[in-house]
C-alpha cells in the first residue's frame, strides 16, 4: 500500500436521493406547528408513572422498539404464508394480532416522539404516518379476508408490508443516523481522563449550587454539599444532551431543564425519564483547596 491510506468509495448513485431526501424533511419547518399541537396533547396525557414506563426505564433502553416486533413479526409471517397454497384462516389470525399489538407501540412511540428536537420531531411524524398507513391497509386487508375476497385481502397484506418497511427504514434513521433513543452520555468513562484531574478551586463551587466544570473533552456538573463532599456527573444529559449544568438541584438529585429528567447525584442513576440511562459519575476529591475528579471505577472483584 506504500503507507497511503485506502480511499473511501464515493456513496452510491442510489443512495443520494434517499439521503437528500431525509436531510431535507428534517429542515423543512412545514410539520412544525401542528407537531407543537400534537406535542401538547401527547404530554397532556395523565399517565403518571406509566409515562416512564412507555418510555422504558425499567429497561434501560427505549420499550418502543421492542413492542414493534410483534406487528412486525406477525404481518411478515402473513405474508409468507400467503405466498403458500391452501392457507386462509392463519393470515387472518396473525395480521389480526399485528393490529392489536400495534396499538401499545405506537403509544410507546408517540410518548418518546414527544420529547424529540425539531429535527427528529419532523422525521417521526413521517415515521408515525407510515405506520398509521400500514395499520390501515392490513385492517382493509383483514376485512376482505373475512368477506371471501382472499385476492384483495392479499394485495393490501402485501402493501401494508411495504409502508412498514418504509416506516422502519425512518425508524432506522431515527436511531441510527439523528440518535434518537441512543444514550447520548455512554461515551464519557472513555474519553475523560482516567487519572485525578483538577476541576477547579474549591470556592469555585458555591454549596447546594449546579457548576458547569470540564475535563479534557467533558463537561461536567459539579455540586458541593454542605458538609462539604462534592458531587460530580457527566454534565450533558443521557436522554438528548441537555445542560444538566443548568438544571434544578433538589433533594440530592438534578433535573434535566430540556425535559424533565431526574438523576440522584449520589450515584447518577436516573430516578424518572425520558432518559432511560443512568449518568457517568466521577469519583471526587479535594487535595489543597482543590476539587479533582476521576471517572468513577467498577468495585474490583473478589
Amino acid at each position: 500500500m506504500n503507507g497511503e491510506r485506502p480511499r473511501r468509495s464515493a456513496p452510491r448513485a442510489w443512495s443520494r436521493p434517499l439521503l437528500t431526501a431525509l436531510d431535507r424533511l428534517e429542515h423543512w419547518p412545514g410539520p412544525d406547528r401542528p407537531a407543537s399541537a400534537v406535542r401538547r396533547a401527547v404530554r397532556a396525557v395523565p399517565l403518571g408513572p406509566a409515562r416512564d414506563v412507555l418510555h422504558g426505564l425499567p429497561l434501560g433502553h427505549p420499550l418502543h422498539p421492542l413492542l414493534v416486533q410483534v406487528p412486525v413479526g406477525a404481518w411478515l409471517s402473513a405474508a409468507v404464508l400467503d405466498c403458500l397454497p391452501g392457507r386462509g384462516r392463519e393470515q387472518q389470525v396473525l395480521i389480526g394480532v399485528g393490529l392489536v399489538s400495534a396499538a401499545p407501540a405506537a403509544v410507546a412511540g408517540w410518548a418518546d416522539w414527544a420529547e424529540l428536537p425539531p429535527e427528529q420531531a419532523r422525521v417521526g411524524l413521517v415515521h408515525a404516518a407510515a405506520n398509521l398507513t400500514a395499520v390501515s391497509l392490513y385492517a382493509a386487508s383483514l376485512t376482505a379476508r373475512l368477506r371471501g375476497r382472499s385476492a384483495s385481502g392479499k394485495l393490501l397484506a402485501a402493501a401494508g408490508l411495504a409502508a412498514v418497511g418504509a416506516g422502519g427504514a425512518l425508524g432506522g434513521h431515527l436511531s441510527y443516523r439523528q440518535a434518537a433513543g441512543v444514550n447520548h452520555a455512554e461515551a464519557v468513562p472513555r474519553i475523560a481522563p482516567e487519572d485525578w484531574t483538577r476541576l477547579g478551586a474549591v470556592e469555585d463551587f458555591p454549596v447546594g449550587r449546579a457548576v458547569r466544570a470540564e475535563l479534557p473533552g467533558v463537561d461536567v456538573l459539579v455540586v458541593r454539599q454542605p458538609g462539604g463532599s462534592v458531587h460530580a456527573l457527566a454534565g450533558r444529559c443521557s436522554h438528548m444532551a441537555g445542560p444538566l449544568f443548568d438544571g434544578e438541584i433538589a433533594d440530592g438529585c438534578v433535573r434535566c431543564p430540556w425535559h424533565g429528567s431526574l438523576f440522584r447525584l449520589s450515584d447518577g442513576w436516573n430516578l424518572s425519564g425520558p432518559a432511560t440511562a443512568p449518568q457517568p459519575v466521577f469519583e471526587c476529591r479535594t487535595v489543597a483547596g482543590h476539587v479533582e475528579a476521576r471517572p468513577l471505577r467498577p468495585p474490583a472483584d473478589g
